[in-house]
């Protein structure tokens, strides 16, 4: 029994840790989309 409630824990930690890594990984994503363009020109399409 004791190994079962063992096993479940696990699981449950390593399911948060996988969720917690997914999210940080999209928010990092999203900031280097809108960071990695920041003082470059702007392409000619877009002056007017």
């Amino acid at each position: 029994m004791k190994k079962a409630l063992l096993l479940a824990a696990a699981t449950v930690a390593g399911y948060a840790a996988w969720v917690k890594i997914r999210q940080d990984r999209e928010e990092r994503d999203l900031w280097a989309e809108v960071t990695d363009s920041f003082g470059e020109e702007p392409p000619a399409s877009a002056v007017r």
